[in-house]
């Protein structure tokens, strides 16, 4: 009798590998199917749609890759859900993010709550120092804060669910953060007054934590969530080819369809853009491989057109809802700044011309010239730090300064209450050094300009940034 029942056992299992296989198959035959009936045209136009879709999922995954999946990378720190805090200012060799900010150093986390749920710890915090945690999901979108402006410098307890969590929420939780993908990004920022004060900032990132919820509430630990593609090793030739609807596929599987994005998921599944389904191009033919490589082709021209002539990010950073699934916007904000804040917890602006709409270049000398009116209102803090382009890179100079604002030691106003910042590689006299923010010698460059706590003329843009003036 036991044979017998050992025998039926192995035929269930069998017909169950049997079927899965060819459901498997069946998704993958259908996705042919659906494009070999579509035309060459709408490939182009769903793979340029599709391209753009997941560009910044890409690029955040190749931070949350680095982070905590490959190993070998240098900015690894053992895992997900594990803090990495950096106590000092960022400096050119800091090249994992683009426009790196470097006026509050940064404790990141790669955060996976597929499994389960991760409580983050803050410990209480001094009033005049500014810190913020920014919830970034997969997708890019801002989805929660915790810090200053959100919750206040007082201790707390956040629990960080996935979308798919639906347990209870233990005692002594001050809110449950719900995000809409399993994979989220945490970015810390908090503030360093000067270079003496790193020993107090480390004291503090220390103390915050992230433990999974089966740890913090003593139980055992949940199975592990299984997905059909694993994580993708992350490959900056991935994007450019077709090989990113594979990447796609995979990181998919980490979110939840929105309703709002039926339709759009319908459209990217005719040309195999499905979660958890692996694409090979080599099943498809060469004329669906090359509308889809025009496609990429027309999405990269569009994305670099629109960074080009970027005059305004606040409005590229912020939730869903706020962003209203303009995913060109989200691409843009993604090259041009990945994590950038929402506009009512700091805006960002500034410029790679001059006041004459010239390209600026460390060839020359500037001035930005602020009136006593003009001064940007913010409640913690404003900065303006120097890039090179088109890397966006810090600027290595020889008295390593970076950025500058209104919180910089030693910066002297004119007697009018003006501020005179001097834009230029070379010194512009030791009387005017205070207020000297070093430029490239020869390159072309930008700056940004970071307004944390920004009141509502700021926010609604009547704020105007002056441009820089050149000089002989």
């Amino acid at each position: 009798m036991k044979k017998v029942f050992s025998v039926i056992i192995i035929i269930i299992i069998i017909a169950f590998l049997i079927t899965t296989s060819c459901k498997k198959e069946q998704t993958t035959d259908q996705t042919q199917i659906n494009t070999a009936s579509v035309s060459p045209d709408s490939i182009t136009a769903i793979a340029k749609e599709a391209w753009i879709y997941g560009y910044p999922m890409f690029y955040n995954y190749k931070t949350i890759y680095a982070n905590a999946v490959n190993k070998d990378a240098k900015e690894f720190i053992g895992g997900f859900n594990k803090f990495k805090s950096i106590a000092v200012s960022a400096t050119p060799a800091d090249t994992l993010v683009v426009t790196i900010n470097n006026d509050t150093p940064y404790s990141m986390a790669a955060i996976n709550v597929s499994d389960e749920p991760v409580i983050l710890e803050v410990p209480k915090i001094e009033e005049d120092r500014y810190y913020v945690m920014q919830f970034v999901d997969l997708y890019t979108f801002n989805f929660e804060y915790v810090g200053s402006r959100a919750t206040g410098n007082q201790a707390g307890k956040y629990l960080i669910a996935g979308p798919d969590w639906k347990g209870e929420t233990p005692k002594g939780i001050d809110k449950v953060l719900k995000s809409e993908t399993n994979l989220i990004f945490l970015v810390g920022r908090t503030q360093l007054h000067s270079p003496q004060d790193v020993a107090n900032l480390k004291k503090i990132q220390q103390q915050y934590k992230l433990t999974p919820l089966h740890v913090y509430t003593n139980q055992a630990a949940p199975p592990e969530k299984k997905y059909n593609m694993p994580l993708p090793a992350w490959n900056e030739a991935d994007y450019s080819s077709p090989k990113f609807i594979n990447v796609l596929n995979s990181l998919l599987q980490y979110t939840t369809e929105d309703s709002s994005e039926k339709a759009l998921r319908a459209r990217f599944a005719k040309i195999g853009i499905q979660p958890g389904v692996p694409y090979d191009s080599s099943k498809y033919p060469p004329e669906t491989i090359a509308a889809i490589e025009k496609g990429i082709a027309e999405g990269k021209k569009e994305l670099e057109s629109k960074i080009d002539n970027l005059t305004d990010s606040g409005s590229l950073f912020g939730t869903r809802a706020s962003l209203k699934n303009n995913y060109l916007n989200r691409a843009i904000a993604a090259a041009a700044g990945l994590y950038g804040n929402t506009k009512e917890e700091a805006v960002y602006t500034g410029s790679s011309t001059d006041k004459d709409n010239q390209p600026l270049t460390g060839s020359n000398k500037y001035v930005l010239r602020f009136s006593k009116d003009q001064l940007p209102q913010a409640k913690y803090f404003w900065s303006i730090t120097m890039y090179n382009l088109p890397k966006r890179f810090l600027v290595p100079n020889p008295i390593s300064r970076y950025s500058i604002g209104n919180k910089s030691k030693g910066l002297k106003y004119e007697s009018n209450g003006d501020l005179i910042f001097y834009l230029q590689a070379a010194s512009p006299g030791k009387e005017k050094e205070s207020n000297w923010l070093p430029t490239p010698k020869t390159e072309r460059f930008m700056f940004v300009m970071r307004i944390y706590g920004p009141q509502a003329d700021v926010i609604n843009n009547v704020w105007k940034m002056p441009l820089p003036e050149k000089v002989k």
